[in-house]
């Protein structure tokens, strides 16, 4: 179900083209504003695709418009109904929505085969019998022309070729159907590019129906003019596609209009890998637990881990729509969540790595409550009830057997610390094992500094410290999540990606300490543990009874956006 969103588009270079096409004398005057989303079946949507789907679905939003959701389905090897229901889940998740308008590609290839038909006719397409190896041989390079002996081939016998590749009577590679266009061209992807091709495998829609398959750049222009759509928003690498675009829906007999391509530059993070072949590779070699791993720049993971839609469709907003490609920090996505989880998240206190404190002044068999508030923030969110009594649960960091310059927190004879909410106390001995670690903190307590605050108001020179009351407390295991790439480039040039995996990107801590309250939380449940960051309760393996939570974000940090 889709979260309830207030976020807004800025302007940019593509809204800018749209204004100047629907004003008066444009070219779609008077037309509604329609744009697609057009992703491959054959993976999750990651971050980068976060990107494309706002600036489709954001930008007909913005106009009143609509946006398509097709799925490109034309490569049968790798696509599956599976990815199709978890980018359908994946976009709805983002509070955006196609209404009717959910397309498959493979829905047009009875069409796409008579469109290729009619360019054959015109004498705008021939069958070709290059091999992939001959055909790289004869692609030319600047200022030597591309060849086919095949170029010039009868019309008749390439339509006889044609039907009967579609019949099945050829193997894989036996025969391509190439566009005719400009060998010379020096745009290498109008030197007859390949617009169909031969595949004998079954496709998760069509099944065993079809056994060749359109090309990306003659079916999209296709698709997107049956469509209606008037804008075609793709990424920066299909600039150069642009002419093969128009060429394909101005030589074709669509009857409707033409739609415009725009190209806007892809979306770059650093310590990530955005490719859905890489990404795959983690899951099968199982360097990862799934396309949902929580670590992963999928859509899926992200949500896993914490993130919020509005989180990310800020972040997508912020970084811009540009020419240019850039990459953007990691850690400006983890501001953008940071960001929206400090005004929303509920505050609770856990403790990761406990060492019982016993206040050996506090009534033994006595217990009290307090109210700590929900959100700082929100004061209308109101407070919860925490118990309190003799022995508690702290941070083992809160305490050292030999302070430090400038430690503030508890130490033998040191001073008092805040317990947060609660009362003043002050350390007075501890016990170790025979290892020598801390097993328990002795501390006595002022009876009347109830709420933290002092009777006398003398100042406290200590800090505050969270804790977790040992009689009431929940048994919890917590995931703490850092880049998957040790490396802010992984996908560089001359390197080996598995090579750059920060082999300390996970790190699991069992027999956490949790506030009673947490026992019930839901998947997906989102927290600010106090003193430690944002959390948010596993949406697979968290249950009742044992109780598991993803860290989402750190809860400061020094990144600052521009």
């Amino acid at each position: 179900m889709a979260e309830e969103l207030n976020v807004s588009m800025s302007q940019n270079f593509i809204h800018d083209f749209i204004d100047e096409d629907i004003a008066q004398g444009g070219q779609y005057q008077g037309m509604t504003v329609h744009t697609r989303f057009p992703p491959e079946p054959n993976g999750y949507l990651h971050i980068g695709h976060c990107k494309a789907l706002t600036i489709d679905f954001g930008t007909a939003e913005k106009y009143g418009g609509m946006c398509n959701l097709r799925m490109d389905d034309t490569n049968p090897s790798k696509e599956d109904v599976e990815y199709v229901e978890a980018i359908q889940e994946d976009i709805h998740w983002l509070g955006f929505d196609w209404g009717d308008r959910f397309y498959y590609a493979s829905d047009y290839f009875p069409q796409m085969y008579e469109y290729a038909v009619e360019l054959i006719k015109k004498g705008l397409a021939y069958v070709c019998e290059l091999s992939p190896e001959e055909f790289k041989e004869h692609r030319g390079t600047i200022g030597v022309p591309a060849a086919s002996p095949w170029r010039d081939r009868p019309m008749e016998e390439s339509l006889d070729l044609f039907e009967r590749m579609k019949n099945g009577e050829f193997p894989n590679g036996k025969y391509t159907l190439r566009a005719k266009i400009d060998l010379a061209s020096g745009n290498f992807n109008m030197r007859d590019p390949v617009i169909y091709r031969i595949n004998h495998a079954h496709h998760h829609r069509q099944g065993d129906k079809w056994c060749i398959y359109p090309m990306y750049d003659f079916a999209h222009p296709i698709e997107d003019a049956l469509e209606g759509i008037t804008h075609s928003l793709c990424s920066l690498e299909f600039e150069n596609h642009r002419p093969l675009y128009d060429w394909v829906a101005n030589n074709v007999s669509i009857p409707y209009h033409k739609p415009r391509q725009i190209e806007f530059a892809r979306l770059g993070i650093d310590h990530t890998v955005m490719s859905k072949r890489k990404l795959r590779q983690l899951v099968e070699e199982g360097r990862v637990s799934g396309w949902d791993d929580p670590r992963m720049p999928t859509l899926c993971g992200l949500r896993r881990r914490g993130y919020t839609p509005k989180a990310i469709r800020n972040f997508c907003d912020r970084v811009g729509v540009t020419k240019s490609a850039n990459t953007i920090e990691y850690a400006f996505l983890e501001y953008c969540l940071r960001e929206d989880l400090n005004e929303t998240a509920r505050r609770v206190m856990a403790v990761l790595r406990p060492v019982k404190l016993v206040i050996t002044n506090y009534p033994a068999g006595q217990s009290e409550t307090f109210e700590v508030e929900n959100n700082p923030l929100r004061p209308e969110e109101g407070t919860h009830t925490v118990t309190f009594s003799r022995e508690l649960w702290i941070e083992g960091e809160d305490f050292l057997p030999e302070p430090v310059p400038k430690y503030k927190r508890l130490y033998p004879n040191g001073p008092e610390c805040r317990l947060k909410g609660a009362y003043l106390i002050k350390c007075v001995g501890y016990e170790t094992d025979d290892q020598g670690n801390v097993i328990e903190i002795a501390a006595e307590y002022d009876p009347e500094s109830k709420g933290g605050n002092p009777a006398d108001g003398r100042k406290v020179k200590g800090a505050t410290i969270h804790w977790v009351d040992a009689a009431t407390a929940v048994d919890a295991e917590v995931r703490l999540y850092d880049n998957l790439f040790s490396d802010p480039e992984p996908d560089a040039a001359g390197k080996d990606f598995l090579e750059c995996l920060n082999p300390n990107s996970l790190e699991v801590l069992t027999g956490c300490k949790v506030e009673a309250g947490l026992a019930d939380a839901q998947p997906s449940d989102r927290f600010q543990f106090m003193r430690q960051g944002y959390f948010c309760a596993d949406s697979k393996d968290s249950k009742p009874g044992h109780l598991v939570f993803n860290r989402s974000v750190s809860l400061k940090d020094s990144f600052k956006p521009q």
